[in-house]
């Protein structure tokens, strides 16, 4: 029988792993300010390059407003587009408290979040309490790099100085897991919770698992 592979590190994305997120609310509130349907906004409301520009810290909130405002034909003020964009956070993924209290100084917990600096404003308050048990919480916004893109993991890995082969990494979205496995590092696809525990069985580190 094969020994489990050994890791040092436990990275986690934030929105869909630790934080639910609906970006339904969004455009209900940006719908309901212009006066127009939010189901005829969906198809316009797209994770484009201006959003991967604003979520790199290239570009202002008032220049991605700037670009929603014209993406979707409604004439909102700024403040308004905030309003909405800050409402998509619902609260924590059930069971992640838990989770992550039982992991706390028994090994290195770290986050990786594709995010604004409007959006981090908020939900590094708002969720302070949940976020309490990371050693280190990495944004695109202040790496100036955004996952799925390699120099983007090998990043954090450098900052925390763990070798991408033995971190293991969570998320929700299957393009930044890919990405995560194009450097080295082992890396799993989750929607919950139990996903995340299943995945941790799989591997052993001291202190949380034996080494036999």
């Amino acid at each position: 029988m094969n020994p489990k592979p050994a890791i040092d590190a436990l990275l986690f994305d934030l929105g869909g792993v630790i934080i639910q997120l609906d970006f339904e609310r969004a455009l209900a509130h940006w719908a309901a300010r212009a006066g127009a349907d939010a189901r005829a906004l969906k198809p316009h409301f797209v994770f484009d390059e201006t959003l991967a520009r604003y979520e790199r810290g290239e570009i202002a909130a008032r220049d991605y407003y700037a670009a929603l405002r014209w993406a979707l034909s409604i004439d909102i003020p700024d403040a308004q587009f905030d309003h909405g964009w800050n409402a998509i956070f619902t609260g924590e993924m059930p069971g992640i408290d838990a989770l992550l209290r039982s992991l706390e100084g028994r090994v290195p917990l770290y986050v990786f979040s594709n995010t604004n600096v409007d959006h981090q404003r908020v939900w590094s308050s708002r969720f302070a309490q949940v976020l309490r048990p990371f050693e280190r919480i990495f944004t695109s916004c202040e790496l100036g790099k955004r996952k799925p893109a390699p120099e983007a993991f090998h990043a954090v890995a450098q900052a925390i100085d763990v070798p991408p082969e033995r971190i293991l990494f969570f998320d929700d979205t299957l393009r930044n897991v890919e990405g995560a496995l194009a450097v080295g590092m082992h890396a799993a696809h989750v929607r919950s919770t139990p996903d995340i525990e299943a995945a941790i069985a799989k591997y052993r580190w001291p202190g949380v698992n034996d080494r036999k």
